[in-house]
């Protein structure tokens, strides 16, 4: 995986609702001041921490000169805003179940997180060593992964859900906790739905377990609206997706994934906003670089996600794409290299194969290095329909040569990035 990313890397360079039922959930937010140890030698830091746990009931403001430790769930309730200000680092204690720590914002809630490039707002694992005033700690790195929760963001816009019912509970939080519901509820759906900001945020070494096969994602977005801004956003050694979009008309713009445990970025439920200029750097654990599922209901939606940039990991048996249950997308303008000989963009049964033909999954421009042993850049287009024929699937691929793109993202514009300052990406 090293020799491999460094050496694409080399090119790049070239070219709560107001009600919290679970009693490990309380509503006093404890706020201690402490010389906290972010060493991990045995020895104090100066740096002064706060630790939040339970409901954020009245607006509040998180500052630079504190870190902050989320302990279990914090939640930042209806008709509550969270400001953080630039170059704020929040920690996430280590927990499993109902004990996993996340930040939450509830239906209703916003957060206005409005990091700089050079101040950007860190999310990551209590046992990093970053310090007050830095972008990077020295003791974790892209291995680490599922030391913490992540960050979840719900909302009143469009989804599209099983039985066509309004409001379902988010993945990663327990079925008893109400903060967890998105969607339109009894009030009907609000597209422009506002979140809030999220803006030059990193997430890192997230996704711990609350159940068997049942992670949470580094961001998770559940019914938000087009309202709410997002973006510049990395997520990095996340153990479940990097981000999932559930639902929601939300836009998402200058996005960078690294070495997740399983998809990169994930549709679902009818999402139909657009993602852009997006990068997906696979590590050693990764699944897919795109996972798209369509709705559920009778909803259905389309999502476009344009000008990306999938950088594989070898010879490791992970996918360009998977577009699977119902999918409704539009994915254009991408560059990919570095993957497997049996990786694949893959239409994943005959309704996903249907929609193919009927237009609702359209593809342009994909520029792939072919793999080794692979000759036609078709082949890398998999059709695993067990009846319906695709005419023409694979036509919107062109074999190139390594840094030879026309498409794919602007790195330049993730150049502030932890996976670019450490990682050596050259962007």
């Amino acid at each position: 995986m090293k020799k491999l990313f460094l050496s694409a890397l080399a090119v790049l360079a070239l070219g709560f609702t107001s009600c919290i039922e679970d009693d490990d959930t309380p509503i006093i937010i404890e706020e201690v001041t402490n010389n906290y140890n972010n060493s991990g030698d045995g020895e104090d830091s100066d740096d002064s921490c706060i630790v939040k746990s339970g409901g954020i009931a009245i607006d509040e403001t998180w500052t630079a000169d504190n870190c902050y430790i989320l302990d279990r769930k914090v939640v930042v309730q209806e008709g509550v805003t969270l400001t953080i200000e630039p170059g704020t680092i929040i920690k996430g204690r280590a927990g499993t179940g109902s004990l996993s720590s996340a930040l939450i914002v509830a239906r209703g809630g916003k957060i206005m997180a409005e990091g700089t490039a050079s101040q950007p707002i860190i999310f990551t694992s209590e046992a990093d060593n970053i310090s007050i005033g830095e972008t990077a700690g020295t003791n974790l790195d892209e291995n680490n992964i599922g030391l913490w929760g992540g960050v979840i963001v719900l909302g009143r816009a469009t989804c599209s859900f099983s039985g066509d019912v309004s409001e379902v509970q988010i993945e990663g939080i327990a079925a008893s906790d109400t903060f967890g519901l998105y969607g339109p509820g009894d009030a009907g759906a609000i597209d422009d739905d506002n979140s809030g900001v999220l803006k030059y945020i990193s997430i890192r070494h997230g996704g711990s377990l609350l159940g068997e096969g049942n992670e949470i994602n580094g961001l998770t977005l559940g019914g938000v609206g087009s309202g709410t801004t997002i973006d510049n956003i990395e997520v990095i050694a996340n153990k479940d997706d990097g981000i999932e979009f559930f639902g929601g008309t939300v836009n998402a713009s200058n996005i960078l994934i690294w070495a997740q445990g399983d998809d990169a970025l994930d549709v679902d439920q009818a999402y139909s906003g657009t993602i852009s200029n997006a990068v997906v750097v696979l590590g050693d654990a990764s699944d897919h670089a795109l996972e798209i599922d369509g709705p559920e209901g009778s909803i259905n939606g389309t999502c476009i996600l344009q000008d990306l940039t999938l950088i594989g990991n070898g010879d490791i048996n992970s996918e360009y794409a998977d577009y699977r249950s119902n999918a409704q997308a539009e994915t254009h303008n991408v560059y990919a290299y570095g993957f497997g000989s049996g990786a694949d963009v893959e239409l994943d049964n005959d309704g996903v194969a249907t929609n193919y033909n009927n237009g609702l999954v359209a593809f342009s421009n994909w520029e792939i290095v072919l793999p080794a042993g692979v000759t036609a850049v078709e082949d890398i287009f998999a059709n695993k329909a067990t009846t319906v024929v695709t005419p023409g699937f694979g036509s919107e691929g062109t074999a190139i040569t390594l840094g030879a793109n026309t498409y794919g993202a602007n790195t330049a514009n993730l150049s502030w990035t932890y996976a670019n300052t450490v990682g050596g990406l050259g962007f």
